[in-house]
């Protein structure tokens, strides 16, 4: 047997070398060569996903100078990933806790994860107090976009969801897949860099009575712009008198202002005025778990029978998807925000993250201005959240990219996480070469 066992081994460490080792273009042909026609042969070869293509080009680089503004992940000063203390507690608690197994959790995933979930969003209000959230656990904020997607497809058929232009790459994807109608509403004035607020309320009126509208919570991505609290009170107003859906998309709460309650603004606001609404929620910014795929999805209704009804219809999408969630990931978060102490930890943690983001942003904008970069960049500090839009064109990305080895989103949108006092000085001179010269 255990001789078996080691050449069963050897034979995979074989296959496993063969698939990473590179082979030349020659090699590919005279094997190519010797096959036959590939049942797959007209499968149509895709472009890569902008976000992670770059991702994979900076990896690729070998200048020393390269930096990576690209990926949406929050970096420490010294440019490294982060993990949290209250995560790593959290990790070290469950390895002691023997009442833990490796059993499959329910197809909506843990309930107290997601109860911990919907109150940290949504406060102490009457739809939590009276139980009418439906809601379940989902493979981070894009699973819970895709859940509730096909939630609206199969029981408001023929509903037109609004989204702000510009939104996350990724929104227009998810809600193709699911076969939802689609169409935008005005949000970032290129003049200003900042909210054609005028435009969106005029393109929320003319939406038909009953639409969907998707809102980003906080720190809008990938512009950095975010209404005021007024313009929140107004477009409540505004979709309150279409009777239109809320679908908030919430991705960084905490993360933008370094306040859940602060960030959780809107989403109460629209509760308060009695609104019913969905929304996704992710936790790989504020609590770092990227890799870890925690999120939720929830449907706050007006009647507990139309709650339970929510759930079924909820849970009924995701068994023939992925049948049911991950569970560690969604213990660590479990842990932080139901245990008073790990709580308070997490937002003094937080608090320390979106501060080095915001002082990350003063000193870009500074040294673009100490270097007399051609434009006005306020922009830059009056955005929130991990993204900034620059401003910068696709032509100028790409002169930045290929001369100084610096990678962002064609769009110009940069991460701020990737920015560092070491490494600003770098950055502010390569935007100003591409704003003068490309």
């Amino acid at each position: 047997m255990a001789e078996q066992a080691k050449e069963y081994n050897q034979a995979i460490n074989r296959i496993v070398k063969m698939q990473i080792s590179p082979k030349t273009d020659e090699h590919n042909e005279q094997v190519g060569s010797m096959q036959v026609g590939s049942k797959f042969a007209n499968v149509e070869k895709l472009p890569p996903d902008a976000i992670f293509f770059t991702k994979t080009r900076f990896k690729n680089d070998t200048d020393p100078r390269k930096i990576n503004l690209g990926i949406g992940a929050y970096r420490t000063e010294e440019g490294k990933p982060y993990i949290l203390d209250v995560v790593k507690e959290a990790e070290a608690f469950l390895l002691q806790d023997s009442s833990l197994n490796k059993e499959y959790l329910p197809i909506g995933g843990d309930k107290g994860f997601i109860t911990a979930a919907q109150a940290s969003l949504f406060g102490d209000c009457a739809s939590m107090r009276e139980g009418r959230v439906a809601g379940v656990q989902t493979l981070s904020g894009t699973g819970a976009l895709r859940i509730l997607a096909n939630f609206l497809v199969n029981n408001f058929p023929g509903i037109t969801l609004y989204k702000s232009s510009p939104t996350w790459g990724n929104h227009r994807k998810v809600f193709m897949k699911a076969g939802l109608n689609q169409a935008d509403y005005r949000y970032f004035d290129k003049k200003t860099k900042g909210l054609d607020f005028d435009g969106m309320c005029e393109d929320l009126m003319n939406a038909p009575e009953g639409s969907c509208i998707l809102l980003h919570a906080c720190a809008h991505n990938p512009t950095g712009v975010d209404p005021t609290e007024d313009q929140w009170r107004r477009i409540c107003k505004i979709m309150k008198q279409k009777k239109q859906l809320a679908f908030f998309d919430s991705a960084y709460q905490g993360y933008a202002t370094g306040s859940l309650e602060k960030d959780a603004f809107a989403v109460r606001h629209f509760l308060s005025e009695g609104m019913e609404l969905v929304s996704s929620q992710s936790f790989s910014k504020n609590l770092g778990l990227y890799g870890e795929r925690v999120g939720c999805a929830s449907v706050v209704c007006n009647s507990k029978s139309a709650k339970v009804a929510c759930d079924t219809q909820l849970t009924s999408i995701i068994r023939p998807m992925y049948s049911n969630p991950p569970k560690h990931g969604a213990y660590i978060a479990k842990r932080v925000l139901t245990t008073p102490v790990q709580f308070e930890a997490w937002k003094k943690e937080l608090n320390v993250m979106s501060g080095r983001i915001l002082k990350m942003r003063t000193a870009l904008r500074t040294a673009l201005e100490e270097r007399g970069c051609p434009g006005t960049w306020n922009h830059i500090t009056d955005q929130i959240g991990m993204f900034s839009f620059t401003g910068l064109t696709p032509e100028q990305v790409a002169f930045i990219e290929k001369k100084h080895h610096v990678y962002m989103l064609s769009s110009g949108r940069v991460s701020m996480a990737g920015v560092t006092y070491s490494n600003v000085p770098y950055i502010a001179d390569a935007m100003t070469d591409a704003v003068k010269n490309a």
